[in-house]
């Protein structure tokens, strides 16, 4: 009997060191970026305290989480149009994304009169042609919300015509030997087979559009992180600048999460 006791001992030790293996390396893609990350506060605060470099040239993390507090009201309040514009930028860029690459792959001719200019225009440096878009639109968030469309687009549609143009042919073989329609193959099997390559262009387009309206708020707005950003280090407030930034990066990481739980929910869905 006390034999049979300690078997089960030993057992149940070993499920547990098992569970406790798999929590750590379940844990393991999180601890490590957050430590990381702590390392190099830690030594950025070593450095602005040891070598006396001025707060207007490098400010402490202490000192950019003290102006991020202190100011979070006026850092929120910029950071709204800022998410915004980004969301509704990148909205359109899957719509039209999406839509104009179901135009592509479905037509031969329309791919041959397409592509090479979509090409021509994705190789045009994005930056240079903002201030034609203040020029053209004007200095209102039409601008911005264009020109943040415009370096979110392209991403989104070469992602979605790979995934459109990746299925298994013997499958549209099959369709088209039971009489089914462009259109119905478009929506029963291509698009359901590219989820996975539209999802990557979601990633990849949601921080261009978030870099797009900050360039855009650059130049012309006069709400916004970026103009937050550039207020604040013309007048040298660099510790208040960097506090933007750092609101920048959660909205960013927020918007990113939510394209990657959308992608998590839709693989169930579709594994499902």
């Amino acid at each position: 009997m006390p034999t049979a006791n300690a078997a089960s001992d030993v057992v149940l030790g070993t499920q547990a060191e098992h569970r406790d293996v798999r929590s750590f390396e379940r844990a393991t893609p999180y601890l490590l970026p957050a430590a990381t990350a702590i390392c190099f506060i830690l030594a950025w605060e070593a450095f602005c305290y040891f070598s006396g470099v001025h707060p207007v040239v490098l400010p402490p993390p202490s000192a950019v989480l003290a102006k991020f507090f202190r100011f979070f009201p006026l850092i929120f309040s910029h950071s709204v149009p800022t998410t915004l514009e980004s969301l509704v930028a990148f909205l359109l860029a899957c719509l039209l994304g999406c839509g104009l690459a179901a135009v592509v792959v479905l037509s031969r001719r329309m791919r041959e009169a397409l592509w090479p200019n979509l090409v021509f225009f994705q190789l045009i440096p994005k930056i240079a042609l903002a201030p034609l878009f203040i020029v053209w639109l004007g200095i209102g968030s039409e601008s911005r919300l264009t020109f943040a469309l415009f370096v979110t687009f392209f991403p989104m549609l070469i992602a979605t015509v790979a995934g459109l143009e990746h299925v298994d042919r013997d499958m549209l073989r099959l369709c088209r030997s039971v009489g089914a329609t462009r259109l119905q193959v478009l929506f029963s099997v291509r698009f359901p087979s590219a989820v996975p390559f539209i999802f990557s262009g979601m990633k990849i387009s949601i921080t261009l559009a978030i870099i797009g309206v900050i360039v855009g708020e650059f130049i012309t707005s006069q709400r916004g992180l970026g103009y937050l950003i550039l207020f604040a280090s013309s007048r040298q407030e660099t510790a208040l600048s960097m506090a933007a930034i750092v609101m920048l990066c959660i909205v960013g990481l927020v918007l990113y999460g939510a394209v990657a739980l959308g992608e998590r929910i839709m693989k169930k869905w579709y594994d499902g």
